[in-house]
């Protein structure tokens, strides 16, 4: 089908060109923001000839993933006449997301877009901490074990100062969380994060926490806590102002509170400070003020939230734990693909932390494993029937998606990957949330439990199964979930009678022609042809086309830039992690020189300097993506050095980046390397787990 039709149908399905407000694009996406996302015919884009996916985002925001093809669909689209009266900005250029953002939000008038920011802040303010939480939570799994085991006793005052050193590794995470929460939540809003690193850490210091000892401090008064086991209540007399002395430990609530207030400190001072005294007195004058205020307002205040909102889910889960264990799987899947989830994470988290502030335990993650396990039990059925139907592409997705989630519990790859992609996938998973949530509730039931509870935050893995109690309970609901969905889906297929026929039809005719192709080449060597002599020019050009074809053979794509090389589900993008694209590397740069990773011509050379396609003579399509949603930064600290169509060797220099730039933007510079056309080759194999300079082989290729 032609570019032309692809730029019609997108607009078609997307809901007409008066449905869009704004269209940008980056080096693989069209990003557009609409009038209304709910007349987006999702099903009917996925089908469109050179789309590889659809993700739609919170609000009226909604992405339709090209690849390396994007700038020429792009420009299609602008030139369709019924865009005529419309000109969204392409990347770099027109608006930026910010601008369409505060575009949406004049026009919601707060109704909407306030929803949006808060859900993004608390994204951002969490989810640079999974890596860190998930390897406390695998620390706490191997010591659960070792504990069920009787090898040694977790739970004993008088362990040995071993193991006591072991409990730092993870107590560490959870101690300094708010601290790494403020730092976050600071990026988040464009403010120095140091600040509100600061600020939270005044709370956390030795000399503050001694404010609530007596003895050395004459003027404070504690009283016993009417909760068994907290600590006594205490109140510190600051220049005579009672000020209550809390222990902040493990907190969430309090930075981002607090974070959101300094915020408005913070740029008021930017305002009327003079700039050239920015650096001095905006962070003393925020800190000045915020100190106080957190320690007398927001820190109680935020410990109330937390402990109400806690004690009221508790009081739910005891009250009905039928129904609260039942309803928690059948929602997650609806709240995660919106990024919806993340109140409920802040929510375990200030469970988790000690009495008064917390419960000391959660009770939310025991239900959670069930819809992540009906999730994952979805994806291994999609692997098990993409590997019977020969379908190279599915099976490479879902191999990737199932192992970062019964290993990390990483439920993105399957979702964005998968399970948003086929209609028929979601009504079979959400009967296995329900299986998991109803064994929960019957068993709590039976033994008169108020559900299964966790002793800390983990990602519901095979390998966290044991911090889970009773732990019996949550494998028998995980397990229910996990093979009820996965039998249904099985049995049932992931694909309406359509799909499927379509799907055998085009693997059936791509078989055809590669067995056409590989008889004619047997047909053509076994038959010497006792002809005219052949002459010396097209020799010289058979023997060219076979090195050529040796050559993609062996053939490797190296570094772009130097740094620690990552799988992609490791990516912090969903549609890069669930290999959409096609396969390849991340790499967490140490230096910002980007270069070529293969020899061949420039295809895309976007004008922010922050994605460049390349196509070798032997048509391997590579993508180099500098960080992630970095297109927003519209070129500030890139230095692009190369053009559309020109010729560059291996190692040749594409660009700069200024690292600090892009980390104090608040963009991550994880630096990603595709094989866009990866279906088309026999194997794309990525080397993930080295250390690389520039030019270090990171993928090798085979046709």
């Amino acid at each position: 089908m032609a570019a032309s039709n692809t730029a019609e149908q997108i607009v078609e399905h997307i809901g007409g060109s008066e449905n869009i407000v704004s269209l940008t694009h980056c080096a693989t996406r069209l990003r557009f923001e609409l009038v209304d996302a709910g007349k987006v015919n999702q099903p009917a884009l996925d089908k469109t000839p050179g789309v590889l996916g659809t993700v739609p985002q919170s609000g009226d925001r909604f992405q339709v993933v090209i690849g390396g093809a994007v700038q020429g669909v792009f420009t299609d689209i602008m030139n369709l006449p019924s865009m005529a009266g419309a000109k969204p900005g392409a990347s770099g250029g027109g608006q930026s997301d910010a601008d369409v953002k505060a575009a949406a939000r004049a026009k919601a008038r707060g109704k909407n877009a306030w929803l949006d920011a808060f859900f993004e802040y608390l994204s951002n303010s969490f989810r640079p901490l999974l890596g860190v939480l998930l390897g406390a939570s695998l620390v706490i799994a191997f010591a659960a074990i070792l504990d069920a085991f009787g090898i040694v006793d977790f739970r004993a005052a008088d362990k040995p100062a071993g193991w006591i050193f072991i409990d730092s590794i993870w107590h560490a995470v959870f101690y300094f969380l708010p601290l790494a929460v403020s730092y976050n939540a600071a990026k988040a809003l464009n403010i120095d994060p140091w600040v509100g690193f600061s600020v939270m850490a005044a709370l956390m210091t030795p000399d503050f926490v001694k404010l609530a000892n007596p003895e050395l401090v004459a003027t404070t008064v504690c009283t016993a806590n009417p909760i068994e086991g907290a600590a006594d209540i205490c109140t510190a007399n600051i220049f005579g102002i009672p000020m209550p002395i809390n222990d902040y430990s493990g907190a969430v609530f309090v930075p981002l509170i607090m974070v959101a207030v300094l915020a408005i400190v913070y740029k008021t001072a930017q305002r009327v400070i003079p700039s050239n005294l920015h650096l001095v007195f905006v962070p003393f004058l925020s800190m000045l003020i915020m100190v106080p205020v957190s320690a007398f307002l927001i820190g109680p205040l935020g410990l109330w939230i937390g402990t109400v909102l806690g004690q009221g889910l508790s009081w739910l889960n005891s009250t009905a734990p039928f129904i609260f264990a039942i309803i928690i799987p059948m929602v997650y899947p609806f709240l995660v693909p919106l990024g919806l989830h993340w109140p409920l994470n802040a929510l375990m988290l200030a469970n988790l932390a000690p009495p008064p502030a917390g419960l000391g335990y959660d009770f939310i993650q025991g239900p959670m494993g069930a819809w992540n396990f009906a999730c994952f039990g979805a994806t291994a059925a999609v692997l098990v029937i993409s590997a019977r139907e020969r379908d190279l592409e599915m099976r490479q997705t879902s191999t990737g998606a199932l192992a970062a989630g019964l290993l990390g519990g990483i439920s993105e790859p399957s979702l964005y990957g998968i399970h948003l992609r086929f209609k028929r996938i979601y009504p079979r998973m959400l009967v296995g949330c329900f299986t998991g949530g109803l064994i929960i509730a019957l068993g709590s039931l039976l033994l008169g439990t108020d559900g299964v509870r966790a002793n800390t935050f983990a990602f519901t893995s095979l390998l966290t199964i044991p911090i889970f109690s009773p732990v019996f309970l949550y494998v028998l609901a995980i397990a229910g979930a996990f093979f009820v969905a996965f039998f249904l889906i099985l049995f049932g297929d992931y694909r309406t009678a359509e799909e499927k026929a379509a799907f055998r039809e085009a693997r059936d005719q791509a078989e055809a022609d590669a067995q056409l192709e590989a008889a004619a080449h047997t047909s053509g060597a076994a038959a010497p042809i006792a002809a005219a002599p052949v002459p010396a020019e097209a020799t010289a050009g058979a023997a060219t086309a076979t090195a050529v074809a040796l050559a993609v053979a062996i053939d490797t794509v190296g570094a772009p830039i130097a740094g620690k090389v990552i799988a992609l589900d490791e990516v912090p993008d969903p549609v890069f992690a669930s290999r959409a694209l096609g396969d390849g590397v991340g790499i967490v740069p140490t230096a910002g020189r980007v270069v070529a990773p293969v020899s061949g011509t420039m295809i895309t050379v976007a004008n922010t300097g922050h994605a460049f396609g390349l196509k070798t003579d032997d048509g391997v399509e590579v993508l180099v993506h500098v960080g992630i949603d970095t297109v927003k930064m519209a070129g500030k600290g890139f230095e692009v050095l190369v053009s559309d169509g020109q010729r560059v060797e291996a190692g040749a220099p594409l660009a700069t980046v200024d690292l600090d730039a892009v980390t104090a933007a608040g963009y991550s510079t994880t630096t990603i390397v595709v094989v866009l056309n990866t279906a088309a080759l026999a194997s794309v194999t990525p080397k993930p787990g080295i250390e690389v300079a520039t030019g270090d082989p990171v993928i090798d290729v085979r046709p």
